[in-house]
């Protein structure tokens, strides 16, 4: 059965991403008028806004949709794929995996050897979080063994995340530390950009590929296996794509919670609620929430930056709540 979402759903997200994207170009410390930001992507305009636009505020924009997408679609994939809809990328351990990979390139002085040395860490130790995830659940196909295996992989990453501040050598660098794992998009160039959209769009093209399936596991396990999914082949490609795509977010972007779990439930009232049917809203809708957050932490006045991370988590909580107790008798 096809998938149904509103009609207007997808073009309204399109253009509220649209629009997140123009606002994160305009929009900061130094606003610039919609006039200067044409003239400098057309090829001209003054050096001072080809500056701010092209070098500071286009990479940043840039990664604000790409890791929004990543998250939103890692979430509805996974809440579709548990049948749990306080699943998202944590529930597995793969984001914690890749801060705890980038604390340790922080940690032991790595990540100013070299930019790559970081991301490239923070991807390893989240792909070696999915394999052991395989190894503790098995054979087993059950959403409940996973979500355990995945809390005990979730556990030990944060358990060593806190040991590498509870022995940072000196107090500067356990601040850089916390202030990596609250998530910014701050400071980021092409290089971040070109690290991480390569991984989103692997994982991405990995969640998506299992839309069908999803909807035949709301039947449960016996219902998707007599319907002809191969359960074993889309848990493998859900758990790459998530380690892949999300570990590639979270290299570049620090630690930023509640994207996954928040925007799959704003954009299912507007669906069939199918899993397959939330799946590219997601993406979307992630998207563009974390740039309008990252355009909310620049125009916030404070005597430094607030974190991406820690105003997502502020505006996560009560909205979700609300949905909490609007939803809970359509779940």
């Amino acid at each position: 059965m096809t998938a149904r979402r509103h009609p207007l759903l997808l073009p309204a997200l399109i253009a509220l991403t649209l629009i997140a994207a123009l606002g994160s170009l305009t929009l900061g410390a130094v606003p610039l008028a919609p006039g200067r930001v044409l003239a400098v992507l057309t090829g001209g305009g003054d050096e001072v806004a080809r500056a701010i636009l092209i070098d500071l505020r286009m990479p940043r924009m840039l990664l604000g949709l790409i890791v929004g997408a990543i998250l939103g679609l890692a979430g509805a994939s996974l809440q579709g794929y548990l049948r749990n809809p306080l699943a998202e990328p944590s529930v597995l351990g793969a984001s914690n995996a890749a801060a705890l990979g980038a604390v340790c390139a922080l940690y032991f002085g790595l990540a100013h050897v070299h930019p790559v040395i970081l991301p490239l860490l923070a991807i390893t130790t989240s792909l070696v979080a999915i394999a052991a995830l395989f190894l503790l659940a098995g054979p087993s196909e059950s959403p409940l063994t996973l979500i355990l295996a995945g809390i005990a992989v979730a556990t030990l990453a944060g358990a060593g995340i806190s040991l590498s501040l509870n022995l940072s050598p000196n107090p500067f660098a356990a601040m850089e530390i916390m202030s990596w794992l609250m998530g910014s998009l701050e400071n980021r160039s092409y290089a971040h950009v070109s690290i991480a959209l390569p991984c989103v769009l692997i994982g991405s093209a990995l969640l998506i590929a299992d839309g069908r399936t999803l909807d035949a596991l709301t039947l449960g396990e016996e219902g998707a296996q007599a319907l002809g999914a191969d359960l074993a082949k889309t848990r493998l490609r859900i758990m790459l794509g998530v380690a892949i795509g999300v570990g590639g977010a979270v290299a570049v972007s620090g630690a930023i919670g509640f994207v996954g779990l928040i925007v799959p439930h704003l954009v299912r009232p507007l669906t069939d609620r199918s899993p397959s049917a939330i799946l590219v809203p997601s993406l979307l809708g992630g998207a563009a929430l974390l740039t309008f957050a990252d355009i909310g932490v620049r125009l916030i006045p404070t005597s430094s930056e607030l974190k991406l991370g820690v105003l997502t988590a502020l505006l996560g909580v009560p909205v979700f709540l609300v949905h909490l107790m609007r939803e809970r008798r359509l779940w």
